[in-house]
């Protein structure tokens, strides 16, 4: 089985206590491609970044982490996307961005992008977030979900997060007409409950799971943080309590880490239930470690107990 992860992977400084910057390369898709290469995935992320010194240690990471770089478009002249992070006492972050000239936001109309589709139709899933739509504009929405009906049509499946963040649409509304837009397209839905909630106004995660599954999303994983997922398909839905709770330290890629965690379990064959504790022992030692990557060493045993 073969993924390629659309999306955007920028240039973060993250702030340490002694005020100066880390810096590093980081996006929730290509986070989500690193983890999914990393759990014996063939992973292809697809962006687009510049021919500056930055980009190309950005290709360089990803290539090392055994992602396929043969998407990653060079676009002269431009540079990526940059933000810097700050993490407070309890792990949670806060951002602020430069990503207005990043070349991804052009991404479907680039030269370069000539014969994508064909490329994509050779994967087995595709995966992209509320993210990589925002990124896009309308316009580029427009044609990524025609691209998505031809690679459909040609049996690939899509996986989806939500990944909503406000700041990043015209109004609420605009992101919820996109989300709307791109749902019956896809195949499996990993969206965050506090996000769904944000933006629909669910009242619980079966309420968030019963809409993705009315507007024809086949199967669900609803993250719900400390206490655990839903997972939701045509046999019902059971939620899935963490087995051991965990005290984070930074909760950067939690989400992502699940998503690679869930997919490549269900991909390996695991029930939906069993693929939902997979997610959950990645992302519970992520959150335990500062940054969106853990160190190679720090990957954990993730296979099922049962």
């Amino acid at each position: 089985m073969t993924v390629a992860s659309i999306g955007e992977c920028m240039i973060e400084l993250r702030r340490r206590g002694d005020g100066a910057f880390d810096l590093s390369y980081s996006g929730d898709t290509a986070n989500f491609a690193i983890y999914l290469a990393r759990l014996g995935i063939p992973t292809a992320y697809v962006t687009a970044v510049g021919d500056d010194r930055y980009s190309d240690d950005l290709a360089a990471m990803l290539a090392a982490e055994g992602v396929d770089t043969g998407l990653v478009l060079r676009v002269p002249g431009r540079v990526p996307g940059l933000y810097t992070i700050e993490v407070d006492e309890t792990g949670e972050r806060s951002f602020t961005y430069w990503r207005g000239e990043a070349p991804v936001r052009e991404l479907l109309d680039l030269p370069q992008a000539a014969g994508l589709g064909d490329r994509l139709a050779a994967m087995d899933w595709v995966y992209l977030t509320g993210i990589t739509l925002a990124i896009l504009g309308e316009d580029g929405r427009a044609r990524l979900n025609r691209l998505l009906d031809d690679v459909r049509g040609r049996g690939v499946r899509v996986a989806f997060d939500g990944n909503y963040r406000a700041s990043l649409w015209p109004s609420q509304q605009a992101a919820r007409d996109a989300l709307a837009a791109v749902l019956p397209r896809v195949d499996l839905a990993l969206p965050t409950f506090d996000d769904e909630r944000a933006l629909f106004g669910d009242a619980d995660p079966e309420a968030a799971a019963r809409r993705l599954r009315d507007a024809g999303v086949d199967e669900v994983a609803v993250k719900l943080g400390r206490d655990g997922a839903l997972a939701a398909g045509a046999d019902g839905a059971v939620r899935v309590p963490l087995e051991a709770p965990v005290q984070p330290v930074d909760t950067t890629a939690a989400g992502d880490s699940f998503n690679a965690g869930y997919l490549a379990g269900r991909l390996a064959g695991l029930a939906p239930e069993a693929a939902v504790r997979q997610g959950q022992r990645l992302a519970g030692v992520v959150v335990q470690h500062p940054g969106a990557i853990i160190p190679r060493s720090a990957m954990p045993d993730i296979a099922p107990t049962g």
